[in-house]
């Protein structure tokens, strides 16, 4: 169903995909737009077990779209270096594919602005963050990317020095 990849030396396992993943501050959610354009957004997020969690306002181009078609994909880049006597570039991402979904109860709803929440607020107490999260959970959102295919890739020089895994 998805493609492999080209350059195959270029590949990072599975736990490094993931770690870059977990590890990452923001990404690029691409969805299909208006008339077929394509949609990519920055955007924060925050992942667990196979889902990506976002927020977003209750309504706008990102809704619109998710409802249209639910096919998206995610990107994080990790590392980039430009190298410029050789005319490239040492990178590391990853690029996440899946099916987009609004998070339908408010357990789950929670679960993501939580996640959100101590990713981005690590330093606020819980009773803050929940003060936060319970204040305006009607007035938001939880979109959920379902990962149905992870990759990850670095640029062979970052492999070989080690930096990359």
């Amino acid at each position: 169903m998805f493609r492999e990849m080209r350059r195959i030396k270029c590949k990072l396992s599975d736990e490094t995909a993931e770690k870059i993943l977990l590890e990452g501050f923001y990404g690029i959610l691409a969805l299909s737009g208006e008339n077929n354009y394509p949609y990519a957004v920055p955007i924060n997020y925050a992942y667990a077990d196979g889902k990506i969690y976002f927020h977003s306002a209750t309504t706008g181009h990102k809704i619109d779209a998710i409802k249209n078609n639910p096919k998206a994909s995610f990107c994080v880049v990790d590392k980039h270096e430009v190298v410029a006597e050789e005319f490239t570039s040492y990178y590391s991402s990853v690029i996440a594919f899946g099916k987009m979904r609004i998070a339908d109860n408010d357990e789950e709803k929670i679960l993501g602005l939580k996640l959100l929440a101590e990713k981005y607020s690590p330093n606020e107490s819980y009773e803050h963050r929940d003060k936060e999260i319970y204040g305006k959970l009607n007035a938001l959102v939880v979109p959920v990317l379902e990962i149905e295919h992870l990759t990850g890739k670095a640029a062979r020089e970052l492999i070989r020095r080690g930096d990359i895994k």
